[in-house]
């Protein structure tokens, strides 16, 4: 309560940054600097960043090596994973430094670092060596923090510059060439390696895009590489192609690639299907920008024979102008639009609701006829879940994804979205078996 006082104050992350500097390095100091004698991929980027890392991190464990992993969702060794309850994706300086210590203890060759804006800007990640950079792009998110685009592109490349003046590393930075600001990028890391459909040093060919997965080749020299991922979306097609080139950069062999990233059949609250027996889909997913939006419900809306349903909504004490954004993209894409809350923290709910609704409405939605606002979560899981009726319908239940927790006025209670969605179903399959005996 203390804390989200003072960050009402005019220039409170400012003033606070040289205590963060200041805690990151006493945590360092404290753990012994205990990622200096690792390979650090450090990733980073508006979205992606977590199914990349988990990409990466199977990829490597599968060709032998012993890697770390600390990433939105997860943190451990190995396949020794523990879930990441916090809402904070780079956790503090302090907490960041025992768990690395604690995969350097137990002998982890490689660390993969999902690192967000936040951390970047605040130093939180002083002291560790960054042997590789990855971005996976860069587009309009957190600037209730930043304020301007230019300062959270500013806090992203401190990544890259961090990577291009660690001693022994391989100043190494793999960039998305399809994103406008590649070439900013770029210029910041001596040994650049782009990847794209469009443009790159690494461009995927052949590309289909099924239900199931992805399935694409990518030319190396003289060598072809067949990837193919369980995970679909156009956008996995960008976050393996990252994968790529981190297993490049290290020598992996093609054969190590292609199995490593074929590997990893899900992701936590990515893509993740509901299935209790309902003939219709469901799918829980964490996007929660307009860029997220418009890749995922665009690929949705192609496959979707019958009605797209989306449930959403926007965080409280987040950036507002990203609200009427998402609503123009889902009613744009979908059929039915659901506005619910989503850590609306001590903001009216309501206000963000509306905010979302008049992006909608711009997309032709209409309230009460094809656009509801139904501000108790569960109650609005239940409510887009009664809009499917036929087999090739689809509901979509977008922006909690992994997360345990949601953040309300009178602070944290615990959720978990797959297991309301299925809850719920299971009630209303019993009660249609009930009905039907």
């Amino acid at each position: 309560m203390i804390k989200r006082i003072l960050k009402k104050i005019p220039g409170y992350e400012k003033l606070v940054i040289p205590l963060h500097r200041v805690r990151a390095f006493r945590a360092a100091s404290k753990y012994d600097y205990p990622a200096s004698n690792m390979k650090v991929i450090g990733i980073t980027g508006t979205n992606g960043k977590t199914t990349t890392a988990f990409m990466v991190h199977k990829m490597l464990t599968a060709a032998g090596h012993k890697t770390a992993l600390m990433t939105t969702v997860a943190y451990g060794v190995g396949n020794d994973l523990k879930p990441q309850i916090s809402h904070m994706t780079t956790v503090s300086a302090k907490l960041l430094n025992e768990r690395i210590a604690g995969f350097r203890d137990a002998g982890a060759e490689y660390l993969v670092l999902e690192i967000t804006s936040h951390a970047l800007a605040q130093r939180r990640v002083f002291g560790i060596p960054i042997d590789v950079a990855v971005l996976t792009n860069v587009t309009h998110e957190h600037l209730d923090y930043h304020k301007t685009f230019a300062n959270y592109l500013n806090a992203k490349r401190k990544l890259f510059k961090i990577a291009n003046r660690t001693h022994g590393g391989q100043r190494v930075g793999i960039i998305n060439a399809d994103d406008p600001v590649a070439k900013i990028f770029a210029g910041d890391i001596a040994n650049p390696l782009t990847y794209g459909i469009d443009k790159g040093d690494l461009r995927a060919r052949q590309v289909k895009l099924e239900s199931t997965g992805i399935d694409y080749y990518v030319k190396v020299d003289d060598v072809k590489l067949h990837i193919r991922s369980p995970i679909p979306g156009l956008f996995n097609v960008y976050n393996s192609l990252a994968a790529v080139g981190v297993g490049l950069s290290y020598g992996l062999t093609p054969e190590q690639i292609e199995k490593g990233i074929a590997a990893l059949t899900s992701v936590e609250g990515r893509m993740n299907r509901v299935n209790e027996g309902q003939k219709f889909q469901v799918v829980v997913d964490f996007a929660h920008t307009p860029d997220s939006f418009e890749k995922l419900l665009s690929d949705f809306r192609k496959s979707t024979k019958g009605k797209l349903i989306v449930m959403f909504g926007s965080a409280g004490r987040r950036d507002e102008k990203k609200r009427a954004a998402q609503g123009e993209i889902a009613g744009k894409y979908a059929d039915v639009v659901v506005l619910t809350e989503e850590d609306d923290r001590d903001v009216d709910g309501q206000e963000i609701l509306s905010q979302i609704a008049e992006g909608a409405e711009k997309s032709n939605k209409k309230l009460d006829e094809n656009l509801f606002k139904v501000l108790d979560r569960t109650a609005a899981i239940e409510f887009a879940l009664k809009q499917a009726k036929a087999a090739d319908d689809v509901v979509m239940l977008l922006g909690k994804g992994h997360e345990k927790t949601i953040e309300r006025a009178d602070g944290e209670h615990p959720w978990d979205e797959t297991e309301v969605a299925r809850k719920i179903l299971r009630s209303k399959i019993s009660t249609s078996s009930r009905k039907s005996a």
